[in-house]
């Protein structure tokens, strides 16, 4: 009852037998509300067709930028030679003078040249970002199977020796909304840390440490969850901590760009599905639990 604790500070209040009561209560109808996985599955098997339509999409992208790349250094590599071919039967006195000056399509091919040499310079950022973009999705895609792996066949997170449980960090604003996912989230091996904003979080992250993953409303006052995405993702020591950004606003492709180049890795929505949200905190705990076991000094 230590998060109830927490929570009861914040908004005043103590512990009593009734919030307790309500707690519960949240539990039970939040699971009651989904009384299967079937949903679940439905919700990440559709994200997990978004992420594989973004891959397919980049990839696509990417052959055609790498097509258009190659044409425009074979290009250069034509004038190249046309230049240079000039440049062998220049007279004695075009010699003397410049280049350009002495033949007027020289000046013309250089200037191709040079357009080409930025086209060349832009197209290989792009096919860089398509590949970028292909990774990321991909890395998505192997995430939500995962889950669906997690909701389909749950399984204990593997705990081989005695160690300090993982901690979940929760962010919103709306202390229903904190209480709702603490009651879904509380029986998982992990310690939940509750905040109620941006400027909090960030403050936890500072006061705790081996966070597995944050759990992060998108609209707050003041800080809102991409602001607070970006400020965690610059400090070194949170920048590889997954964050999965809990929305009302729905899932479209705007929202999600933005939050993916906030720092997000997983999207969820409101009203949230009990079983995705353990689905995916799960996930993320275990993998965080194989990364500690892999690199206990670190």
């Amino acid at each position: 009852m230590g998060i109830m604790t927490d929570l009861a500070e914040h908004r005043g209040t103590t512990v009593t037998a009734e919030a307790i009561d309500f707690i519960r209560g949240l539990h039970g109808s939040a699971f009651d509300s989904s009384s299967s996985p079937k949903h679940a599955v439905e919700i990440i098997e559709q994200q997990l067709a978004d992420a594989d339509h973004v891959s397919r999409r980049s990839s696509v992208r990417g052959d055609v930028l790498g097509d258009a790349l190659l044409d425009r250094k074979h290009r250069i590599a034509d004038l190249e030679v046309r230049l240079n071919q000039m440049e062998a039967t220049l007279t004695e006195r075009e010699r003397a003078g410049q280049l350009a000056a002495a033949r007027p399509e020289v000046s013309e091919l250089m200037g191709e040249r040079d357009v080409l040499r930025r086209e060349v310079a832009r197209l290989g950022h792009e096919l860089q970002e398509a590949r970028e973009q292909r990774a990321d999705a991909e890395a998505r895609c192997d995430l939500l199977e995962r889950q669906l792996e997690a909701v389909e066949h749950p399984a204990p997170l593997p705990q081989p020796m005695p160690q300090p449980m993982p901690k979940v960090l929760v962010v919103d604003d709306q202390p229903d909304n904190l209480l709702a996912m603490t009651a879904v989230l509380e029986t998982l091996d992990q310690e939940l840390v509750t905040v109620s904003s941006g400027r909090d979080a960030l403050k936890a992250l500072l006061h705790h440490d081996d966070f597995a993953v944050i759990i992060m409303d998108v609209q707050m006052p003041g800080m809102d969850g991409y602001e607070t995405a970006a400020h965690i993702k610059r400090r070194p020591r949170n920048r590889d901590v997954p964050i999965i950004f809990l929305t009302a606003m729905g899932i479209d492709p705007e929202h999600t760009a933005r939050g993916y180049a906030a720092g997000a890795v997983d999207y969820i929505s409101k009203p949230f599905d009990p079983w995705a949200l353990r689905a995916k905190v799960a996930v993320f705990t275990e993998t965080h639990l194989e990364r500690r076991l892999s690199n206990p000094i670190g």
